[in-house]
């Protein structure tokens, strides 16, 4: 499994990837009718993938092949109170490739490009009720700050918790 930047004309497979993704791991947090609708297709538009720059958001993927595993989204905090954080905006593994790693290692593989950009702190959102992405984080050395909020991702309104940890 190759961890390496994503490219221009790659939105559609990153798009596959977030929607199996969330149909899977969002099944119970979110109406079964809204989860059954998305389609990758109307997600691909949205991704801007190639940017570069210290402050441009970067997606790494994990490729096995012309197939992709899994996707990380990297920037600085979109927070106001962690100015000098670096975030992690996206983490998805398409659910056949759970359990095998592929998370851990975009995410060890986000931490050390969080850190290399300057950022002694990493933060995260986790939607509320995940508890299988919490466990994940947290053997990973997140911990929840307490902070809450509500988002609207793609038209459905979800409570959100922030982990955020310490970078090397």
């Amino acid at each position: 499994m190759l961890i390496r930047p994503a490219r221009s004309g790659e939105e559609l497979a990153v798009a596959r990837v977030h929607v199996r993704s969330w149909q899977a791991g969002y099944r119970g947090l979110f109406p079964d009718g809204f989860l059954d609708a998305l389609r990758p297709e109307d997600r691909a538009e949205r991704y801007a993938l190639g940017g570069s720059g210290p402050r441009a958001p970067a997606t790494l993927l994990a490729a096995d092949g012309d197939q992709v595993a899994g996707f990380v989204t990297i920037g600085p905090s979109r927070d106001g109170d962690l100015p000098d954080a670096g975030e992690i905006y996206a983490l998805y593994v398409d659910p056949d490739h759970w359990g095998g790693g592929v998370g851990r290692r975009l995410l060890g593989r986000a931490r050390a490009e969080l850190a290399g950009r300057g950022h002694p702190l990493a933060s995260l959102w986790v939607l509320a009720g995940n508890r299988q992405a919490e466990r994940f984080y947290v053997a990973d050395g997140w911990r929840a700050d307490g902070s809450v909020r509500k988002e609207d991702p793609w038209g459905i309104v979800a409570e959100v918790h922030r982990f955020r940890r310490p970078l090397p």
